[in-house]
């Protein structure tokens, strides 16, 4: 029976040693970061030993901590975009606690912003591609589930902006765009366009002021419609106005006429960055427009004029409303000073008394009595206490003053920082009547750093710097009272260029105090051997440099527009805006076109051929 008792005593110390290395284990793997492998283990020692209060305690916080932590984490990766980063994290919450609700919920969410994504990148091919309908479908399918998904409600304003313009500014047929060959000496305008309308189907319409008798030449190969009508209108001082798709308005190019016909767009511009009385101003120079309206509080700018000078307008915005470039400058301040502090030697008395006292106790007064009776008792020898001084001391000491600031600083924006005391400075003032009034100002006294930067395109960043270190070396007590303060700086500005990341040192601000004193007996102490015992020696060494360390980090820089932005087409002096009188270039030439029949001339017509001598009467028209 005893035996029987010792083995399951044995067994239970046995089980209970391994319990315990096993909690052990799990909580060195849960503390170095080893979460899921040591919450395992720890969940088996839980059901093994379920009245082990202690250890269902710690299973419990470190499974709710460890899941705590990597839901948070999902969710900055979430919100950074960084979706299969977010996944991964929620599954090793799930792997801790599979009945986290949280978890299973962002999932979900995940799995939606991924079809969202692959949506919205389909929505924007089609819309690159002209398939506005489908984008359109596209993107109501993704604002039906997220009403403000930032991506698809941009997208949904670019496809709203372009189907406005496409309103205000009607465009002819595309058929016109088809090149051909045409030929005319001399001919009738009017005429011109006859023969053009029948066969194309475009409608002209004249205005009363056209002159009816104009003539017009035209040779062109292989050049658009639209084209053709264009030049011939610049060559004869007409304009033209595109009322739908196969109607033109041809009328004089009059400011009279222009008034009466351009139509005119307001456009409101809400600016993200650009300062709205800047943009306005580039505005007035570039675009002559003087219908503007700014609103400082909102950063708006409203604008009347032509479809073409608006076009010019939001070219010049765009390429100007950029977000300001922002820099994070790692700074690191270091003061290192030491000081050696030596005083050795004998400090003899310095001065030595020698009076008289008489019976009245008198220093300096004897009676006449006691001056005829003089003794050695009237005599009195004064020394210090104690008389000899063995002086035997050395400090050294070593120091290291350390700031760490980081600023995050916008381009050519002041940044300035102050580590250290406002020391305050009283001032007293007298009035006539002797009313006397006290003012406190404050000094600043400490680290002072003023920093400017500026980030060029090539992310490099100019640094102006300027450092001063300051400090009370003593205070002065005027006649009146009034405390006045001594302040020891030490100040440097510079500029520097440096690249994105790099560190560059800053030292050489040094304080260097050398002092040393020796006090001796006269005579004694230049004694060559035996002196020293009649001496006593002090040095002081101070020393302190301070050391700046700066590194720019750029966080954002100016993000450069297109090429097309940069440069493009500003019309003429006459027109902002409106297109360009030349050609656009010819690719693949293209199949020859029908040939436009010539009118039939109201008199008889001599035929000729291109290059020929004009006839030397009247016009004739020849096409082919």
């Amino acid at each position: 029976m005893k035996k029987l008792l010792a083995l399951i005593t044995l067994a239970l110390v046995l089980v209970a040693c391994a319990s315990e290395q096993n909690f052990r284990q799990a909580r060195i793997e849960v503390e170095t970061g080893n979460e899921e492998q040591g919450l395992a283990r720890l969940e088996q020692e839980v059901k093994a030993h379920p009245d082990d209060v202690e250890l269902r305690n710690y299973y419990l916080r470190h499974k709710q901590a460890s899941a705590e932590r990597y839901l948070a984490l999902g969710d900055n990766a979430r919100g950074a975009g960084a979706l299969e980063r977010a996944a991964e994290a929620y599954g090793r919450v799930l792997r801790i606690d599979p009945q986290n609700q949280r978890a299973k919920s962002s999932l979900e969410a995940l799995r939606i912003d991924g079809e969202q994504r692959r949506t919205l990148t389909e929505a924007n091919e089609a819309f690159k591609n002209g398939q506005v309908a489908q984008a359109q479908d596209k993107l109501r399918d993704v604002l039906a589930q997220s009403p403000q998904n930032k991506e698809a409600r941009a997208l949904s304003r670019r496809i709203e902006e372009k189907t406005v313009k496409e309103t205000l500014t009607p465009k002819l047929n595309a058929a016109l765009k088809k090149p051909i060959t045409m030929e005319f000496r001399d001919a009738p305008l009017r005429t011109v366009f006859e023969l053009i309308s029948r066969q194309t189907g475009l409608n002209f319409i004249f205005d009363k002021d056209v002159q009816p008798d104009v003539k017009t030449t035209v040779f062109a190969r292989d050049t658009s419609i639209e084209e053709v009508i264009r030049f011939v209108l610049v060559t004869n001082q007409l304009e033209r106005k595109v009322m739908n798709d196969n109607t033109i308005l041809i009328y004089p190019n009059t400011p009279a006429k222009s008034r009466d016909y351009k139509d005119l767009v307001v456009r409101s511009f809400y600016l993200a960055n650009a300062d709205v009385k800047a943009t306005a101003n580039m505005v007035r120079q570039l675009v002559k427009t003087r219908d503007l309206f700014i609103d400082e509080k909102l950063n708006l700018l409203v604008m009347r004029d032509t479809p073409e000078a608006i076009r010019m307008a939001e070219k010049l915005i765009a390429n100007q409303d950029k977000s300001e470039p922002e820099v994070m400058l790692e700074v690191e301040v270091l003061e290192v000073g030491s000081n050696d502090l030596a005083n050795a030697g004998i400090q003899w008395p310095g001065s030595v008394g020698i009076g008289l006292q008489g019976a009245e106790n008198v220093p300096g007064k004897i009676t006449g009595t006691e001056a005829t009776h003089f003794s050695s008792g009237l005599v009195r020898v004064t020394v210090p206490d104690p008389m000899i001084v063995f002086n035997l001391r050395q400090q050294i000491g070593r120091n290291n003053i350390l700031a760490n600031p980081r600023i995050r600083a916008k381009n050519r924006e002041k940044a300035r920082i102050h580590i250290g005391d406002k020391v305050p400075v009283i001032t007293t003032t007298a009035g006539a009547t002797g009313f006397v009034s006290e003012s406190v100002n404050y000094l600043d006294v400490g680290l002072k750093l003023e920093v400017e930067p500026q980030v060029f395109l090539d992310d490099d960043v100019g640094i102006k710097v300027g450092l001063e270190v300051s400090n009370i070396s003593s205070q002065i007590k005027t006649s009146s009272g009034t405390i006045a303060y001594q302040v020891g700086t030490r100040n440097t500005a510079t500029t520097l260029r440096l690249k994105d990341g790099e560190t560059q040192v800053l030292a050489g601000l040094i304080s260097n105090e050398d002092r040393r004193t020796t006090g001796q007996v006269p005579g004694l102490g230049d004694m060559p051997v035996a002196g020293r015992l009649f001496q006593n020696k002090e040095s002081t060494v101070n020393k302190t440099e301070v050391v700046l360390l700066i590194t720019p980090h750029v966080v954002r820089n100016i993000e450069r527009s297109d090429v097309r932005l940069e440069e493009f087409n500003s019309g003429t002096e006459s027109e902002v805006g409106g297109a360009s009188l030349a050609l656009p270039p010819l690719g693949t030439p293209p199949a020859p076109a029908a040939p436009i029949p010539a009118p039939v001339p109201p008199q008889p017509a001599i035929p000729s051929t291109l290059g020929s001598p004009a006839p030397a009467a009247g016009p004739q028209p020849q096409q082919r």
